[in-house]
């Protein structure tokens, strides 16, 4: 079952005020982290900010290392903070108890108390018995209710950590790779399950994990942390989208990101502008990296930047179409990486590497191999700049 689409809510930076100024800027975030830092040990979180709404679903990424999980901590007030706010739910709790925040954190490695049963680590600060009973019916673990915790797997460890913290009714749930343990199966049943849990019951997540795919199953907003720092927050379909950065670009795998030079285009009609809400007006851009010049839309300065093209935007074909897709340049296949119904096919475009993401049936209906020319194409909307 796929999430019910709905609009994302943005994520918000914000400057670093006191404690004061931090309640008074919140509006309907549930969650607003305000220019915090904190320490664990020799790794430093610095000025991190970001807003999860009420009742949206944040996911956390980053690399091993980033401080994802120090983050969660600090949200929870496992660790103190340095600097900055936590407000939750329009109160200041940077200094509240953790028991007082009214939140859960689940661990990626479950934490049970090994001296109660499965049912009674459930049960354990339930709300009502009946929340708990509910739990562990959604998750299939009534089978195991009776069983020492000890004598369990890893993902049903996981699961059991997952249905103690929804017990509890929190306004705010901090989940640190809850399917990491699990097979793939029971990863995707148990995500099913946990979505549908939000959408009834409304409650905020914030949700580490390195899984992408997560990010678009079950992301409103997504926050991108590595080495302590927020490189980017906002809409999983914007981040990925329009990147912050090259650096995050690769990090979230686009294929083709390209250096080179940027030149505004601002002489076009208005066929090339175009007016996006609050942003501001977009112009033409001429892009140059190697020997080829690609053009796009944005409000880009003159000089040196990257270009970002997903390989899904990219389509191949043996001749020059006739549309008004902008950007059209002739290759040469140089290798394939087939991943059961998309290969994603690389071509070698004067000199510079251009990855298109294509069925495997286009594959073989267009008859591509190495060495055979080809069509590159893809819109001036599809090529991001920063």
């Amino acid at each position: 079952m796929s999430p019910a689409s709905r609009a994302a809510p943005a994520a918000r930076s914000v400057p670093r005020p006191d404690e004061a100024a931090a309640a008074a800027a919140v509006g309907s975030p549930m969650l607003s982290v305000v220019g915090l830092s904190a320490r664990q040990g020799s790794f430093t979180l610095r000025n991190v900010s970001f807003d999860v709404q009420h009742g949206a679903y944040g996911i956390l990424i980053g690399p091993a290392g980033a401080g994802k999980t120090t983050l969660l901590e600090a949200i929870a007030g496992v660790i103190p903070v340095r600097e900055g706010a936590v407000v939750i739910g329009g109160r200041v709790m940077t200094h509240v108890a953790p028991d007082r925040r009214g939140l859960s954190l689940v661990y990626q490695h479950a934490y049970l108390f090994p001296h109660l049963t499965v049912r009674r680590n459930i049960e354990y600060g339930a709300a009502t018995p009946e929340a708990a009973r509910e739990m562990s019916d959604r998750f299939g673990l009534e089978p195991l209710a009776g069983r020492d915790v000890r004598t369990l797997s890893g993902g049903e460890r996981q699961l059991v950590a997952l249905a103690r913290g929804l017990t509890r009714r929190p306004g705010l749930l901090l989940l640190d790779e809850p399917f990491a343990a699990l097979d793939q199966r029971t990863r995707n049943a148990a995500r099913r399950v946990l979505r549908v849990i939000h959408q009834e019951q409304g409650f905020t997540v914030l949700h580490v994990s390195h899984d992408f795919s997560e990010v678009g199953l079950l992301g409103d907003v997504a926050v991108l942390l590595d080495r302590g720092r927020v490189l980017q927050a906002g809409p999983p379909d914007v981040m990925f989208r329009e990147p912050a950065s090259a650096y995050v670009a690769d990090f979230l795998g686009a294929e083709n990101v390209f250096a080179g030079r940027a030149a505004p285009i601002r002489a076009l009609g208005p066929d090339w502008s175009a007016a996006r809400g609050d942003a501001v007006e977009e112009h033409a851009v001429a892009f140059t990296t190697g020997a080829i010049t690609l053009y796009a839309l944005g409000d880009a300065v003159p000089g040196p930047a990257h270009a970002v093209i997903r390989a899904e935007e990219v389509a191949l074909s043996l001749e020059p179409g006739s549309s008004s897709v902008r950007n059209q340049f002739r290759g040469t296949v140089m290798e394939f990486a087939p991943a059961g119904a998309i290969t994603r096919v690389t071509v070698d475009v004067q000199g510079t590497p251009v990855v298109a993401a294509v069925t495997s049936r286009s594959v073989q209906e267009l008859g591509l191999e190495v060495g055979r020319p080809v069509v590159v194409a893809f819109k001036a909307m599809a090529v991001h700049i920063c």
